[in-house]
């Protein structure tokens, strides 16, 4: 019986070191919320964290255990490659911008100048996030600065934004494309001209201190491969 419990106990050990290992082979990866519904599709092993890129950077600079960074916006990433916490960024994706308003439209919000109208209620990502700065340049390029003091909530990132608006919280809001289409009916989508249109670049970089090199360079192989691609324009992004 000695011998018995002996040899089960070390099964068992066996089984609990496979365990450990197949854990620390999951790939943990800090994304901006924007990617909240495509990066599950190109892999579905990995452990997702989706905030804004801003929140997200300052955390992997404290020293979050990511394995992967993949921002909104260059801004980031290279500040962080700089300052050595990640290797070099590569970008993946762009996107574009897009005014949304409820589906019923109370403010009757026809055109991005209607945005400056007295009383509309905006809402945007906060500065510093990547949707955020890019809807203040399109602003700024339309000559429609006017319409931050109609702002009546900045917020934390670009679902936030959508949230809102679905909610008929808000009269409009921008938000990337990608964050348009999930909200189907419930809310109308207005384009922004080209000339209004930032550049924006989404970047992906493996977090220096990861413990999980190679399942990050996977991750990030897999999310520049032609199936990773795919799956990014069928959700709406825009090939870099």
């Amino acid at each position: 019986m000695h011998k018995y419990c002996i040899g089960i106990a070390l099964i068992l050990l066996g089984l609990s070191g496979c365990g450990g290992s197949d854990r620390a082979e999951q790939v943990d990866v800090y994304a901006a919320a924007s990617l909240a519904e495509v990066l599950p599709g190109i892999s579905s092993e990995a452990r997702y964290s989706f905030a804004g890129s801003d929140e997200l950077a300052a955390q992997i600079r404290e020293g979050a255990p990511a394995d992967v960074y993949a921002a909104a916006s260059s801004r980031y990433p290279q500040q962080l490659f700089e300052e050595k916490l990640v290797e070099e960024p590569v970008t993946f994706a762009s996107n574009r911008l897009v005014i949304i308003v409820p589906r019923s439209n109370p403010a009757a919000i026809e055109s991005p100048d209607d945005l400056i109208r007295s009383g509309t209620r905006l809402v945007l990502a906060a500065e510093g996030v990547p949707v955020g700065d890019y809807s203040r340049d399109a602003l700024g390029t339309l000559g429609l600065s006017a319409a931050l003091e109609n702002v009546v909530s900045n917020e934390d990132d670009v679902k936030g934004v959508s949230g809102k608006v679905a909610l008929g919280e808000a009269d409009a809001g921008i938000v990337y494309t990608t964050d348009a289409v999930p909200l189907g009916d419930d809310v109308l989508v207005l384009e922004l001209p080209d000339p209004a249109q930032p550049t924006i670049e989404y970047q992906a970089a493996i977090v220096a201190e990861s413990d999980n090199r190679d399942a990050a360079a996977a991750f990030v192989r897999r999310l520049l491969s032609g199936e990773g691609r795919n799956a990014l324009e069928r959700a709406g992004f825009v090939a870099p």
